[in-house]
């Protein structure tokens, strides 16, 4: 993996210095969170140029709920909704990811400028997709997945979560690594709110080192998801809607960048694009403060003031897509 930041860096894709933010563009009538607000074409793509107007670094297009119990639609329609939205993102030179588990759908996407596959069941859903994202040379995130959630399907029993993610994802990035896909090209994601309870999903941001450890950048992607929900409402509450899960989203953003998240994967994208910079200014901090001489300069200046702070957030107008600075559970998309 190349270093950057101790975050990775993905070949194909432009670097950051911080945690990137990847805003969430559902062409879908039925996806839990914003189902059918963005189902028609014109407005799922202006859309996605708000999100990077907000802050995001990266737009992720998907066609297919895969919250529990939605029913995969057809690859006609999928193409239909997914494949016009990505080209005219990219045409607006926004760095665009396609959330997709066929293959089909993944090759046409990054024909028509996708520069990222988001495959949540890791290639597993279509034996064709390791082979069409080699043959491309494309970056792939390789999720963690025990299957479709049709009917209600969790499968989320486990030992210890942790430990059987890891493993899980290791054998998984081991198969996609023969399968012809670039170390450099392979992003991990832990899958919260995938065949998991709420407590699973919170032991694995509390142990995100572990995932770190594997040795890929690392994807978390917590928005709105029913873990946030639960914690919110406490112990007897109910949960709140998934669209008042925003802050608690960027606080999850802010965890995940303080341990060396790649990306985070957000519905709401402002809030998260503060709170990574936030996250990326502190760490600035500590670094200028732990290099060799730091606290002598400060005596030799009479001073313990802090250090200068990286720059604060661009605002809407800048050119985001170029790079740097630029303008259950729940499995949800």
């Amino acid at each position: 993996m190349s270093k950057q930041s101790g975050r990775g860096r993905v070949v194909g894709l432009p670097e950051w210095d911080r945690c990137a933010v990847m805003g969430v563009v559902n062409v879908t009538p039925d996806s839990f969170s914003d189902g059918g607000r963005w189902f028609d074409t014109t407005a799922a793509v202006k859309h996605g140029l708000h999100l990077v107007a907000e802050g995001a670094d990266l737009v992720d297009v998907g066609g297919e709920s895969t919250r529990p119990g939605a029913s995969r639609v057809d690859e006609s329609e999928e193409l239909r909704r997914v494949v016009p939205v990505v080209r005219g993102l990219a045409s607006e030179g926004v760095t665009v990811s396609v959330d997709t588990m066929r293959a089909s759908v993944a090759a046409q996407a990054l024909a028509a400028g996708a520069a990222l596959v988001n495959d949540v069941s890791g290639g597993l859903a279509d034996p064709a997709m390791v082979p069409a994202v080699a043959d491309a040379g494309a970056p792939f995130v390789v999720m963690h997945w025990r299957g479709f959630l049709e009917g209600g399907n969790v499968a989320g029993a486990y030992a210890d979560v942790v430990a059987e993610v890891v493993d899980e994802l290791h054998a998984r990035v081991d198969a996609v690594l023969a399968g012809g896909i670039s170390p450099d090209r392979i992003v991990v994601d832990p899958g919260l709110g995938f065949s998991k309870e709420a407590g699973h999903d919170l032991s694995l941001l509390a142990h995100l080192d572990r995932l770190h450890a594997l040795g890929y950048p690392l994807l978390v992607a917590a928005s709105r998801k029913r873990f946030l929900g639960r914690v919110l409402a406490g112990p007897q509450g109910a949960p709140p809607p998934a669209r008042e899960r925003d802050a608690a989203t960027a606080a999850v953003s802010a965890l995940a960048a303080q341990a060396g998240a790649w990306a985070v994967r957000v519905h709401e994208v402002r809030a998260t694009a503060d709170a990574v910079r936030v996250a990326r200014a502190v760490q600035g901090a500590r670094e200028l403060d732990d290099a060799p001489g730091a606290h002598a300069s400060h005596r030799a200046h009479g001073t313990t003031d802090e250090p200068a702070r990286p720059t604060a957030r661009p605002t809407a107008q800048d050119p985001r897509p170029g790079g740097q600075g630029t303008s259950g559970a729940e499995g949800a998309r």
